[in-house]
């Protein structure tokens, strides 16, 4: 027997999470008892905050995910090893992708959707809950099919420095697109310019007058928004939108922490300047990973795809991780290693 640290959820919110609404635990686990058919037990290695979580957090949300069970550890997606298996497809030594609890050491009894990881010595192990995993699939689908791109197209892209927005703008920059995004600090800012090759970037906090802001980085307009954060935002890109543009929603997290979001006004522009808006979810496009991966990795190994994380070490940190993200403490992809092999 071994301890197994956990963290527990602790109950369902109607706000922004906290800190306290989760708490570290201490189990024990048996890494050799049986298993059960088709089950494993994992070590796991990094652990993926990501805002969707925020809606897990509440009893009633209509989501596309159950929400969490107060009194267990929370979950979503991670790197992990088998440590000990009763399922012949996943040997101890395998390192897989998918979603894992937020503990030391998970009992998978659900294996469809995790995938096995050939290791690369070229590749952070932990990209894959960032740049390989959800969130690059999120921004590969949501901008090649969502958005519909076209050489020389005007695009803007907000939370541009998050897991998403980053990657959103080299696929734009590669396809020949002019690219601005916005960050919520002047790090970022300078991130996105400096070393995710972006043609321009602002400050939203430093912008009162999000209108005016848009069509000073965007005097032709937009053709291709790609929305990470609602609200304000949303509303003033569609008044900027060219005729025939397009808005991928992705996420809302400017209204993840309101009980009751904020209604969006300039709607009557889809009609009058004929744009497309879609939600959308990676999981729609799962048909695309083999040809994400190819395009992704093949960029990325060439120096053509840069990726920004923001590491927490322990998973004691992991609460503190996942709070931040609502704030705009990280700088990248959030990730929590809980342990290097």
């Amino acid at each position: 027997m071994v301890d197994n640290k956990q963290v527990i959820f602790k109950g369902y919110i109607e706000r922004a999470p906290k800190e306290t609404d989760m708490e570290i635990k201490i189990t024990k686990v048996d890494l050799h008892a049986p298993k059960g058919p088709s089950s494993f037990l994992v070590k796991n290695l990094y652990l993926s905050c990501d805002p969707y979580m925020r809606g897990r957090m509440r009893h009633s949300f209509d989501s596309y995910i159950p929400p969490f069970v107060p009194g267990q550890a929370i979950d979503g997606f991670g790197v992990s090893k088998v440590v000990d298996s009763d399922n012949p497809d996943f040997k101890p030594g395998d390192l897989i992708s998918g979603f894992t609890g937020w503990e030391e050491y998970s009992l998978i009894q659900k294996p469809q959707q995790l995938r096995k990881i050939q290791p690369d010595d070229d590749i952070p192990l932990s990209y894959h809950v960032g740049l390989l995993g959800m969130p690059g699939l999120t921004a590969y689908a949501g901008f090649y099919e969502v958005c519909s791109p076209k050489k020389g197209e005007y695009v803007f892209v907000s939370a541009a420095s998050g897991a998403v927005g980053q990657l959103v703008g080299q696929l734009a920059k590669l396809h020949g697109c002019y690219v601005v995004g916005s960050a919520g600090s002047g790090q970022k800012v300078d991130l996105l310019k400096s070393k995710l090759g972006f043609d321009e970037a602002f400050n939203y906090n430093e912008e009162p007058d999000l209108d005016a802001t848009l069509k000073r980085c965007f005097p032709q307009g937009i053709d291709i928004y790609f929305d990470n954060v609602g609200g304000e935002m949303l509303d003033a890109a569609l008044v900027n939108m060219r005729i025939h543009g397009r808005v991928a929603v992705c996420g809302m997290v400017s209204q993840h922490g309101h009980y009751d979001p904020q209604g969006i006004h300039n709607l009557f522009s889809l009609v009058r300047k004929r744009i497309t808006m879609k939600g959308f979810l990676q999981s729609d496009y799962l048909h695309l990973y083999p040809q994400f991966m190819e395009h992704v990795i093949s960029n990325y190994k060439q120096g053509k795809i840069v990726y920004i994380e923001d590491m927490n070490e322990g998973l004691e940190s992991a609460p503190a991780a996942f709070t931040g993200l609502f704030s705009g403490k990280n700088v990248g992809k959030q990730v929590v290693c809980v342990a290097r092999e």
